[in-house]
């Protein structure tokens, strides 16, 4: 068997373990630090990998939390978000997105999204801002930023916190500027398939207001200033020590690893060109000038799941992000929306499919994806 016939038996979605041979030492370095000093919560390796994303993202604080869930849980509460509160986001994003709003006791509203980007449709806020609105909440969704001027715009003009959910975005950039940095507070996932990801759970919040950091700061420790003393009721939001090691200890590579993914999606583009394809299925734009593709995701019209069926059984892993909008989720039926409010959202999640594109990914193995997409039309025309 030839070494290209071994790297195509399959072609995951992620392959987390193919990173540890460049990473392992110094994790277990920084691991074995903290486990010898004895301080497993918060202590000094969580407050270096805070001064160090706040560095990388271009803000002067970030807060370690215990997810990218919990960032933006704490940032709705440092925001003073609660019972019958609005806060406006787009219906077609990860349910943390949501859920977070309706934790604190809030409503989130809905507004569609751009076709082009899957982003937030800026033009669509202004007519669902009320008296109730308190904040925006744009999410950079896939690792693009949202088209973020007129979001601060109106946010400036009616008085409204803006919440970035930057989850799948760290060092994506928008006009200059990262993501996490651009609005009020910046919310970070450090979940193991993120594009800097820990051993487990882990997440940021971000921002360069001193007072959102020292609010933000109180609320981690269930709202405690001084210790044991609680003018406010917060939550445990704290990040573990060890995820803060690991996170620590890749961060000095994600670059390398955002050049990488940048580049596959370079060869895709290439790829997909050449097969003929462009006029089958549509490659993701690249509307701000640094995308870092936590997923990269074609569109497939009509076709998706047939496809999706096809690479599966050629041992290409795919996933669909996100195959119903959060506005048609039964959990959600009480806020009254219905099939046909959001018509861009709905198309999206009939239409996305997202393909391998992580760093490791070989050119044997981007060839064999194109290759395999290319047969599947070949087959239905």
């Amino acid at each position: 068997m030839t070494q290209k016939q071994k790297e195509i038996l399959q072609v995951p979605l992620l392959d987390i373990p193919a990173s540890y041979e460049q990473i392992l030492a110094d994790v277990e370095k920084k691991i074995s630090e903290v486990i010898r000093s004895g301080r497993f919560i918060l202590g000094p390796v969580v407050e270096e990998l805070e001064a160090r994303i706040a560095d990388y993202c271009g803000t002067k604080y970030a807060v370690g939390v215990s997810s990218g869930t919990d960032a933006l849980l704490v940032s709705l509460m440092a925001a003073g978000v609660g019972e019958g509160d609005e806060v406006i986001t787009t219906p077609f994003t990860f349910f943390a997105t949501a859920g977070s709003i309706a934790r604190v006791g809030a409503h989130p509203v809905f507004v569609d999204i751009e076709p082009e980007t899957f982003n937030i449709d800026p033009k669509q806020i202004e007519n669902k801002i009320t008296g109730k609105t308190r904040a925006l909440m744009p999410v950079h969704l896939y690792g693009q930023c949202a088209n973020m001027d007129s979001i601060l715009e109106m946010a400036r003009e009616h008085g409204l916190a803006v919440i970035e959910d930057a989850a799948q975005a760290i060092g994506s950039e928008y006009k200059g500027q990262r993501a996490g940095s651009i609005g009020d507070y910046g919310c970070l996932s450090f979940f193991p398939t993120k594009n800097l990801g820990g051993f487990g759970d882990a997440g940021m919040v971000t921002m360069s207001s001193k007072e959102l950091y020292e609010r933000v700061k109180i609320l981690r420790v269930h709202g405690s200033e001084p210790k044991y003393f609680h003018k406010t009721i917060g939550g445990n939001f704290r990040v573990d020590a060890i995820q803060a090691a690991v996170v620590l200890a890749k961060l000095n590579y994600l670059d390398h690893w955002t050049e990488q993914r940048r580049q596959n999606a370079k060869t895709y583009k290439k790829l997909f060109e050449e097969k003929g394809l462009l006029d089958s299925l549509k490659l993701p734009s690249e509307a701000a000038p640094r995308h870092v593709y936590n997923q990269y995701v074609i569109r497939v019209k009509d076709y998706r799941n047939d496809l999706r069926q096809f690479l599966d059984k050629n041992h290409v892993a795919t996933e669909v992000y996100y195959p119903l909008p959060l506005h048609l989720q039964e959990c959600f039926g009480s806020l009254g929306y219905h099939q046909g409010d959001f018509p861009f959202a709905e198309r999206a999640s009939t239409e996305v499919l997202a393909l391998p594109i992580y760093p490791e990914l070989t050119e044997n193995q981007l060839e064999y994806v194109v290759e395999m997409v290319a047969h599947f039309f070949e087959k239905i025309t």
